[in-house]
């Protein structure tokens, strides 16, 4: 009876660890989901902020990811996006890529291999076999830059 009983919380015990993993691989997964999400809504809001520039003044990428939700610019601000979202993989702040002090993009604080490798689409297609999460920038480059 005893060795029964053994028996059973081993492999109780082995089945727990194999949910566990097929839980860690669907949390990772919906994270790398979000990431990309969130990403892309950097890289959208900082497009259209630069692009965004009242005439008569220069296009600038943002020196703050607040202008981003208040556009003071013009008269009545302009939301390029909803809120900031915290970076999806480790729930804090992003790290920033800058250009002459302004920010260029975004991206993750995470040195976590992602499970995504391929089949990217056009936009992040750089982020091919790239070995963490922190290798995939959300970036904008103004078209001035991007031709030298």
């Amino acid at each position: 009876m005893l060795l029964g009983l053994l028996l059973m919380l081993m492999l109780g015990s082995i089945a727990l660890t194999a949910a566990a993993e097929v839980w860690s691989v669907a949390r990772q997964r919906e994270q790398e989901h979000e990431l990309l999400y969130v990403g892309e809504q950097y890289r959208q809001a900082i497009r259209r902020y630069y692009f965004a520039a009242p005439p008569g003044q220069p296009r600038v990428l943002p020196a703050r990811l607040a202008l981003l939700l208040e556009d003071d610019r013009y008269p009545v601000p302009v939301r390029h996006l909803r809120r900031l979202y915290p970076d999806p993989v480790t729930g804090g702040d992003w790290d920033l890529m800058l250009i002459d002090e302004r920010i260029a993009g975004v991206l993750s604080r995470s040195d976590t291999a992602p499970l995504k490798r391929t089949g990217f689409p056009s936009a992040q297609a750089s982020f091919e076999d790239k070995g963490s999460y922190r290798d995939w920038v959300f970036a904008f480059t103004p078209p001035r830059l991007a031709r030298k």
